[in-house]
């Protein structure tokens, strides 16, 4: 169990600790697999193909150099970093390869998995760039996309929750907003609260609601927790629910049931108890699906189950599935943004820094320049304005944000501030809290960059 203790006197507004069950005994291995490539023949490959090759061969360069450690980028190296990621995009869309490649090679020789921060994001986005110049069937395309284990992707994820604010925001901040609705409604709903979690990932978000449950509940006067929630497979599900099931036997004054569904099952089979509480989850959800009249069947089945309340946590951006080029320099400003607030959170030379940039992040960033080519499920990330008008023309209507949210956001921040101050709305800093659109939105920014946007709604 990992516990997230604070002893600031404004505990009395929230609890923020956190309790994630794992596995003990992680073994945390660096394991890379050195290929070797015949060369070429000169008579069946053309002169675009040979240059693709020695690009590769450079890119294995890189990885056997970072493996030694690069030095950090000299002053005036990521004008240049950038330079050659804007060319080598641009190139790629106009398919002009040779020009591609050639500032593909330059890359290499200048970006590094464990340099510092835009080194680091530059290498992924190079290695997106460079997949888009293959084709599936391709060897070396494998290589480059390789998905991580499921045990990769979940220590990964497990790390970044630990040590950044950026999930644990999006899920405390939703949290906070489930609770107000099952405390508005505690006189009438048989002190029963069931979340339809349209995500539920891994279950980190519910050991924290839990205890704040507790917390109001007594031995003779229990509350009843149901938690329906939707997952990538029947493996994932079980082992979810192991955890959470694990978590709350610690608390006797609490009943807890959960519910696992496949996504893509039938949602008919919702059932809902009479007088329950019902809180509809859509944290990091809707941008997972793959069409416009996807999210908008999704929020008309979501509209018709008549929640108190749904909370919306979407990562703030614009990346169009149709425009490359858009797409590319959206996400490149976004992920930047993100490398650089890990520097704040892990030492350069961490093992777990390294293995969610890898693992987790980098994986995000090279399924992001290849999701119109490789991948149906295109994300589609769109800024808390376009999200507002989609929630409201399907018969919602946002919800102010508490106080106390408001509060918790800036106590969490706090707490996991560890080498910058932390400031708020106007101010320049690291990790910073905005409150926007007439306080019915509470944005996580890294310095001026908006990551991610939380927001609750009621139906009409």
């Amino acid at each position: 169990m990992f516990e997230m203790e604070s002893t600031i006197d404004e505990e009395e507004f929230l609890s923020l600790r956190l309790a994630i069950v794992t596995d003990s005994g992680r073994e945390t291995k660096r394991k890379r697999k050195r290929r070797e490539a015949s060369n070429p023949s000169d008579s069946s490959e053309s002169c675009e193909e040979g240059k693709i090759f020695s690009l590769l061969q450079m890119r294995e360069q890189m990885i056997k150099v970072d493996q030694r450690r690069k030095e950090m980028a000299e002053d005036g190296k990521g004008l240049e970093l950038i330079h050659l990621l804007l060319i080598s995009a641009t190139s790629i869309d106009e398919n002009n390869i040779n020009s591609a490649v050639d500032s593909l090679y330059d890359l290499y020789q200048n970006v590094s998995l464990t340099g510092d921060s835009l080194q680091r994001v530059a290498a992924y986005f190079a290695d997106g760039l460079i997949a888009r110049l293959l084709t599936r069937k391709s060897p070396f395309y494998d290589m480059i996309m390789k998905t991580p284990t499921h045990e990769e992707k979940f220590f990964a994820f497990t790390d970044m929750y630990k040590v950044s604010p950026f999930y644990q925001f999006a899920h405390f901040t939703a949290n906070q907003a489930i609770l107000q609705a099952f405390e508005m409604e505690e006189p009438n709903n048989n002190r029963t609260l069931h979340i339809i979690d349209f995500d539920i990932s891994y279950g980190f978000q519910w050991p924290s609601l839990m205890q704040s449950l507790s917390e109001t509940a007594t031995i003779s006067n229990r509350i009843s927790l149901k938690i329906t929630g939707f997952g990538r497979n029947l493996e994932e599900l079980q082992e979810t629910e192991t955890r959470l099931v694990s978590f709350a036997k610690t608390f006797h004054n609490l009943v807890f049931e959960f519910y696992g569904l496949v996504r893509g099952s039938n949602p008919v089979k919702l059932k809902k108890k009479k007088n329950e509480t019902v809180a509809v989850n859509l944290v990091f959800h809707l941008n997972s699906l793959n069409s416009f009249s996807m999210i908008s069947e999704t929020l008309k089945y979501v509209h018709s189950l008549n929640p108190s309340t749904v909370v919306l946590v979407e990562q703030e951006g614009s990346r169009s599935p149709h425009n490359f080029l858009s797409r590319f320099m959206e996400s490149l400003h976004y992920f930047a943004a993100l490398f650089d607030s890990l520097d704040n959170c892990l030492p350069l030379d961490s093992v777990e820094r390294f293995q969610i940039e890898k693992n987790h992040l980098g994986k995000e960033i090279k399924h992001v320049m290849n999701s119109d080519k490789e991948y149906e499920n295109c994300p589609r990330f769109e800024k808390m304005e376009t999200w507002k008008g989609r929630m409201e023309n399907h018969g919602f209507m946002g919800l102010k944000q508490s106080s106390k949210s408001i509060m918790q956001a800036k106590l969490l921040l706090k707490i996991r501030s560890h080498c910058s101050a932390i400031y708020f709305d106007g101010e320049n800093g690291g990790f910073r809290v905005f409150v926007r659109d007439d306080g019915e939105a509470i944005s996580l920014g890294w310095q001026d960059k908006i990551l991610s946007t939380a927001s609750s709604w009621c139906c009409v």
